[in-house]
């Protein structure tokens, strides 16, 4: 009996491989995103006021909010990388600064080190302005007169308390590379900065990926702090659009969907970076 040829049929009622392919892509968090976006959308249309206007009027809040996020993150890197460095560190002074500034920023909330920074610290650098009138006075006058600029105070603060917690992550990265690997670099004449350049830290960098990137996310969400330091962030706003209009439902869904929207399509990519560095360990 002749066998015809063709293509493989998929299963009776199954999808083929192509479509199930595409339908895992597109699993219930990429189609809650679709869902949150498209009532937004149909929430701005159907609604132009007031929820577009809202919209346009959170659009620099939103900007700010992205920006404060992005600026902090670079210098919380940086922060962290030299923390999970000083944390693994074998001279014990510079493990031990290392690892009371993880364990005393860990321990107090960020929203009391935003208010410490950008209200208290002022005092502090005055009051020690004064005390320097007789023997620096130009240095003194400088730091009686000095400002904390709100954007500055945000990023500050937000630098500090992520970059405690950053500290630990780049700790256990690198702390998860076998020894045998910094032996065999320190073995082929490598010292112990150049092995940690080229050989520790391009692997530990690939494993704390995932969790790098749900810290910022939860970076993200808590750059909503900062509007206590009157920075014009997305939260800030929609307080000043409430109090301009005396619409708090309105208002408070339109900031609660546009942060929904924005960790929503972060949680996927994060959850996309961990499956390719997962494929390749």
């Amino acid at each position: 009996m002749a066998v015809k040829k063709g293509l493989p049929r998929s299963t009776k009622g199954g999808p083929g491989p192509e479509r199930r392919a595409l339908w895992e892509r597109l699993d219930q968090w990429w189609l809650l995103f679709l869902g949150v976006a498209l009532f937004t959308v149909y929430l701005a249309r159907s609604r132009p006021d007031p929820y577009l206007r809202i919209l346009v009027f959170l659009r620099d809040g939103l900007r700010v909010t992205v920006g404060v996020t992005t600026v902090s993150f670079v210098f919380i890197m940086l922060v962290g990388l030299i923390g999970g460095l000083g944390r693994i560190s074998k001279v014990p002074l510079i493990k031990g600064i290392a690892s009371v500034y993880v364990e005393i920023i860990r321990g107090i909330p960020l929203l009391v080190q935003l208010m410490f920074i950008y209200y208290a610290s002022p005092i502090v650098i005055r009051e020690l302005g004064f005390k320097l009138a007789n023997s620096w006075p130009t240095l003194s006058a400088r730091l009686v007169a000095v400002k904390i600029n709100p954007y500055g105070a945000a990023v500050v603060g937000l630098t500090i308390c992520y970059g405690a917690f950053m500290s630990e992550i780049f700790r256990a990265g690198i702390e998860s590379i076998p020894k045998g690997q910094m032996e065999a670099a320190r073995s082929l004449g490598m010292g112990y900065i150049k092995a940690m350049r080229y050989v520790i830290l391009p692997q530990a960098i690939r494993t704390i990926l995932p969790p790098v990137g749900n810290e910022f996310i939860s970076l993200l969400k808590d750059s909503s702090l900062v509007s206590v330091v009157a920075v014009a962030d997305l939260t800030r706003r929609g307080r000043e659009f409430m109090a301009s209009t005396f619409m708090p439902l309105e208002t408070w869904l339109m900031v609660a969907l546009v942060y929904l929207l924005m960790t929503l399509f972060l949680s996927r990519v994060v959850a996309y970076v961990e499956e390719r560095t997962s494929y390749y360990r």
